[in-house]
């Protein structure tokens, strides 16, 4: 199957979009086939060291029932200037019809940085979200897992837990993690 038809095979979902600012193009994929479309800076911004501040995107979408959007960082806007999103990915629910905010922080401990209107400054993935029915029970069934998290499969040879934490210690007998 050629690049083309791949194209063409993936599923789309009907987004309204309502542009708050004519002067900014909507969002749009960088690439064919890309999972995140773009969003811009409606306002410059400058980030000291450590800084954070919520950037209007000058969109509002209308998702269809079952789908949310999610705010993800740009991968470049990290790794070149330490520029993340808080809260990531952050949620766009279904329901919500205000404007677009991204929650950035400059995590360089010293250099600010300056983005300029019309730099893209996230990435906005729409997803189909199941909803769930909560159902109460007084235990849940066991896996291979078990309550093992924050770090309970390893990976950082030599490091001990923080203190107060149970991270990285072995498992007790009888503790099915």
């Amino acid at each position: 199957m050629s690049a083309q038809e791949l194209d063409r095979a993936a599923p789309t979902v009907q987004v309204l979009l309502l542009q708050l600012d004519d002067g900014l193009p909507p969002p749009t994929y960088a690439h064919p086939g890309d999972a995140g479309a773009d969003l811009l800076a409606r306002v410059d911004v400058t980030l000291a060291p450590g800084e954070r501040a919520v950037v209007p995107t000058g969109v509002a979408i209308a998702l269809p029932r079952g789908y949310a959007a999610f705010v993800h960082p740009r991968s470049g806007l990290a790794a070149r200037h330490g520029v993340t999103t808080l809260n990531a990915p952050g949620t766009v629910d279904a329901g919500y019809r205000g404007e677009i905010h991204v929650n950035l922080v400059n995590t360089d401990r010293a250099t600010s940085v300056t983005l300029h209107r019309g730099d893209r400054v996230a990435q906005l993935v729409v997803q189909r979200v199941e909803h769930a029915d909560f159902v109460v029970v007084d235990a849940l069934p066991d896996s291979a897992r078990g309550a093992g998290g924050h770090g309970s499969t390893g990976g950082f040879a030599g490091r001990s837990a923080a203190p107060g934490t149970n991270i990285g210690a072995p498992a007790s007998e009888g503790d099915s993690s």
